[in-house]
């Protein structure tokens, strides 16, 4: 085998060293100067993997309603709250929106992977707190950065969140059945560390009017890579049973009644001859084709034999009387 040839000479080296070093650079160099390049971080996560946030909404609006239901039950008043559009961003970026204190709650989402996070504003809290007690949902102002929860406020936070479990579940599930298991609670978000500040999140945030003294929010914090297996689902907005639910029946029932009057043209086949093309264009008037009658007829419906039947009359009209019925796959 011959010895391969270098790409670049010695010469050629020393002269590219030589024009780098100058910062020499022009178009009949060699290189590509116009090109426009766009930076790309391989070890980046990328969030353009298919989960559909159009379909998070819904469920978000099925969620709101059914919350609003499960908090007038307990606290005989209903929150208004609004949902806002799912956001797809990077964990520290939402950490540095957040402020102490806040009920940060650590919360498994079985069956997805890893943990989520169910963020509660003070406002929210004193307002469910005032209107458990009878008054009208009044909050309170700013609290102190250190300021813990007393225990009356948390068991408020606990009623909030199995109503606010139970109601996700439910809205989840037309997609996928999911449970909720309570890990552990902070009041400083930068103690809840999910994910690594630079992994996605899905953001899922609820506004909730509640109070004269402002708005609060409720937030549920996913992964991205847990609805990773589910996405698939997600992106299936018009979720289909298995057939057995009973308006699947009903329905099945009543398009099978339907068919019934419809109208079929049935066609009987007596028997078959084969001829040649030079056979039939000889044939005359008057010419005989004698074959071997088939001991039954066969009746076909758009081509496809359904039944095989005996040739007779009856009330002076040629008539049929079925024997067997014959599978569609049937030769003819």
């Amino acid at each position: 085998m011959a010895d391969s040839q270098p790409l670049l000479y010695t010469e050629e080296l020393a002269a590219l060293s030589a024009t780098l070093v100058d910062d020499n650079l022009d178009n009949a160099s060699g290189y590509n100067l116009d090109v426009q390049v766009r930076k790309h971080d391989l070890a980046a996560e990328d969030s353009t993997l298919g989960v559909n946030l159009a379909s998070l909404d819904m469920i978000n609006e099925r969620f709101i309603r059914l919350f609003r239901l499960g908090m007038l039950e307990v606290l005989r008043t209903s929150p208004r709250m609004n949902p806002t559009r799912t956001q797809i961003l990077r964990f520290g970026d939402y950490l540095k929106d957040l402020k102490a204190p806040l009920s940060v709650n650590i919360v498994r989402m079985s069956p997805l992977r890893g943990y989520a996070m169910v963020v509660i504003e003070p406002t929210v809290v004193f307002s469910s707190l005032d209107s458990f007690f009878g008054g009208f949902g009044r909050g309170v102002g700013q609290l102190p950065p250190g300021r813990l929860f007393t225990p009356t406020e948390t068991r408020i936070i606990k009623i909030i969140l199995q109503v606010f479990f139970r109601s996700l579940k439910e809205a989840w599930s037309p997609i996928t059945p999911v449970d909720f298991e309570h890990i552990s609670s902070e009041i400083n978000p930068q103690f809840a560390q999910i994910v690594d500040e630079n992994d996605l999140v899905i953001l899922c945030r609820f506004e909730s009017e509640a109070t004269s003294q402002g708005s609060g929010f409720l937030d549920m914090v996913i992964p991205y890579v847990a609805l990773k297996p589910v996405r698939d689902l997600l992106r299936n907005r018009v979720q289909t049973g298995d057939g057995n639910e009973d308006s699947d029946k009903i329905w099945r029932a009543q398009l099978s009644h339907a068919v019934q009057d419809a109208e079929l043209e049935m066609q009987v086949l007596l028997g078959k001859l084969n001829l040649t093309l030079q056979q039939l264009k000889n044939m005359q008037i008057g010419d005989v084709l004698p074959f071997k009658k088939a001991d039954f007829a066969r009746v076909m419906v758009q081509d496809m034999p359904v039944y095989d039947v005996e040739v007779g009359s009856m009330a002076g009209q040629v008539a049929i009387k079925i024997v067997n019925a014959v599978s569609p796959n049937a030769p003819h």
